[in-house]
């Protein structure tokens, strides 16, 4: 059995355990919650995220017109040597 002062020396662990980690515990939830309330992406940054997505379209279309410029450019130099028109790999899309 306990005597009177080991449980008063237990009580008052028990007290200052509570005094200092509950404010502690309390800080670090508010700072979980603070965290999951922001946007994942600010505002500003949708409209950047579509700025550089329509760049990215217009330099795939630029790409395509050059390729179909350099399939022609080729075609033509192969019917100018007389010799057949190099053929698409399998991999090539067909257009």
């Amino acid at each position: 059995m306990m005597q009177p002062g080991e449980v008063m020396v237990a009580l008052a662990t028990l007290l200052g355990a509570t005094v200092v980690l509950f404010p502690i515990a309390r800080a670090f939830g508010r700072w979980i919650d603070r965290r999951g309330s922001q946007p994942a992406v600010p505002r500003h940054d949708d409209q950047r995220l579509e700025r550089i997505e329509s760049a990215v379209d217009a330099i795939a279309l630029e790409i395509e017109r050059i390729s179909e410029a350099q399939r022609f450019t080729t075609r033509l130099l192969a019917e100018r040597s007389g010799g057949d028109p190099p053929r698409r790999s399998p991999a090539a899309p067909s257009r």
